[in-house]
This record gives structure tokens, C-alpha cells and sequence, in this order.
């Protein structure tokens, strides 16, 4: 079979992939941002040292980090509409599911940022006179944040390609717009290798800006 990249004008990929692009930055950002907020308030309460914060948060990370992320989306798409009694769009729960699952993985990386902060620091807090929840605030989450950003970057590009698993419930991802466009076609291996192509070049070069940036906080620290 020869292949025949001749199909792919610009205005295929404006009619098939723009949308499901678009879809995905969208959830690559959304669970971003949710993840990093749900993640530092789980990574918070595994640090407070207090039994009944620390307890639930650790058994919320631990069994998020020990499924297949597939198999949550499956579930939550699935089973959540027969719990509330009415369906849920596939764009809607990927997106509330990617948010919670991310804020697991999210958390670890927080906590180890926070952990990096030295103890000193948080007791001069004390000292001053500062609450648990203003050292957080105003002493240690600055300067974890500023020490995680690279991972917390690398995590998020990984979350850019688990975005292609939303074809389970058929939401219209960057990965199905190229699907439906190889079917329409007759040219699935075309558009599979270009898709794979597109996201070897965005992750790759995300990687050498988080590589770059990584540098620089060297140089700063």
C-alpha cells in the first residue's frame, strides 16, 4: 500500500482537526489549573499533620495513582450519569475527570516542592507571629511553586497526550478529528501518522522550553 499524504489540505484540517485541537488545549488547560489547585490543597492537608486531613487526602492520591487513567474516565462517564439521573456530555466528564485524576499526581509533585522549602523557614513564620495557613501562603507555597515549575510543566505535557484517551467516550479530541478525517477519506494510516507526528512535535517542543526554563531557575537559585 502506498501512502498518499495529498488528502491533507489546509481546509481538511480546519474541517476535522481545528475543533478536536482545540478541545484538547482546552482540557489540557482546565485540568491544569484545576488539578494544580485540587493538588496543592491535597498536598496541604497530607502535610498538616492532622489524622483526619491527612488520611482521606493520602487514600484520594493513592487510589488515583493506582488505576489506569482510562479506566477512571470509563467510570466516571458511565457511572456518574446513573448516580445523578441524568446523561453527562463526553466533553463535560472528560473534563471533571481529567481535574480530579491530574490532582493526584499534581499533589506529589507539591508536596515535594513544599517539603524542598526549608524547615527554618517555616518556623520563622512561627515566629513571626504567622498562622499555619499565612507560612503556607506568603513563605513556603511561593517558593515551592517557583521550585516545581518544571515538573508541574513536564506533568502537564504529559497530560497533553493522555488527552487522547477521551476517545473511549467518543469526545471530540485533536486525536478523533484525525480519525474521522482517515475514515472519511479511506486513509486512516495517513492521518494516524500525522497525528502522531503533531504530537511528537508540540511535546518535543514543550520539552525543550520546560528544559530551557529549568536552566534559568538553576541560574536564579
Amino acid at each position: 500500500m502506498q501512502l498518499d499524504f495529498s488528502f491533507l489540505s489546509g481546509e481538511v484540517i480546519a474541517s476535522y482537526v481545528t475543533k478536536g485541537f482545540l478541545f484538547s488545549l482546552q482540557l489540557t488547560l482546565v485540568a491544569m489549573v484545576g488539578g494544580i489547585v485540587l493538588g496543592t490543597l491535597l498536598a496541604l492537608m497530607r502535610l498538616s499533620g492532622k489524622p483526619w486531613l491527612a488520611g482521606p487526602a493520602a487514600a484520594y492520591v493513592n487510589t488515583m495513582r493506582s488505576i489506569p487513567l482510562v479506566m477512571v474516565i470509563l467510570w466516571f462517564f458511565l457511572l456518574i450519569p446513573l448516580m445523578i439521573g441524568r446523561p453527562m456530555g463526553a466533553e463535560v466528564s472528560a473534563l471533571i475527570t481529567f481535574t480530579l485524576f491530574e490532582a493526584a499526581y499534581y499533589s506529589e509533585i507539591m508536596r515535594a516542592g513544599i517539603q524542598s522549602v526549608p524547615r527554618g523557614q517555616v518556623f520563622a513564620g512561627y515566629a513571626m507571629g504567622m498562622s499555619y495557613r499565612q507560612t503556607m501562603q506568603l513563605v513556603v507555597l511561593p517558593q515551592a511553586f517557583r521550585n516545581m515549575i518544571p515538573v508541574l510543566l513536564t506533568q502537564t505535557i504529559i497530560l497533553f497526550q493522555d488527552t487522547s484517551l477521551v476517545y473511549a467516550i467518543g469526545a471530540y479530541d485533536m486525536l478523533k478529528g484525525f480519525e474521522i478525517a482517515g475514515k472519511n477519506f479511506n486513509r486512516p494510516v495517513e492521518t494516524y501518522i500525522v497525528a502522531a507526528l503533531i504530537y511528537f512535535v508540540i511535546c518535543f517542543s514543550l520539552s525543550m522550553l520546560v528544559k530551557h526554563l529549568q536552566k534559568k531557575i538553576a541560574i536564579i537559585r
